[in-house]
C-alpha cells in the first residue's frame, strides 16, 4: 500500500471522520491558520491518483470521499512499523511500549486476558 504524507494522511483523517466533502468543507474543519483553497484541492487529487479517494461530481464542485477504510490504513501503517523498527516482531513493539511507560503492564495483560476470552467464545 501507498504511504501517505504527513499533509495527506491529516485530510484523509478529515474524510473519514466527516465523511463524503467538498475541498472547502475540509478547510473549515481544518485549525488556524487554514491552508489556500488550491493547496487542499491539489492534496485531494494527490489522493485520488494514488487510489485513496474518488469523488463525485455536482456542476463544478467535486465531493471527495474515501475509497479505503481508515482500519485498512492503520493495520498496514501498524504492520510497517512493527516490520521497520522492530524487526516483525509484535513481542519486541509491545515490550518496547511498556518500557516506555506508554502501556501499563497490568492494562496489556489484562487486553491480553480478554481478547483470549472472547477467541474462545
Amino acid at each position: 500500500m501507498k504511504k501517505l504524507t504527513k499533509g495527506e494522511e491529516e485530510l484523509m483523517k478529515l474524510l473519514w471522520k466527516a465523511g463524503k466533502s467538498t475541498v472547502s468543507d475540509l478547510i473549515a474543519l481544518m485549525p488556524e491558520p487554514k491552508p489556500p483553497h488550491s493547496t487542499v484541492s491539489t492534496t485531494m487529487r494527490t489522493l485520488e491518483r494514488k487510489g485513496f479517494v474518488s469523488h463525485e461530481t455536482y456542476g463544478r464542485t467535486h465531493a471527495y470521499f474515501a475509497c479505503l477504510q481508515r482500519e485498512e490504513y492503520a493495520k498496514s501503517s501498524v504492520k510497517e512499523v512493527i516490520k521497520g523498527y522492530f524487526d516483525g516482531s509484535v513481542e519486541n513493539m509491545l515490550s518496547f511500549l511498556v518500557q516506555e511507560d506508554e502501556v501499563e503492564y497490568g492494562d496489556l495483560k489484562k487486553l491480553l486476558d480478554n481478547l483470549e476470552k472472547s477467541k474462545q467464545k
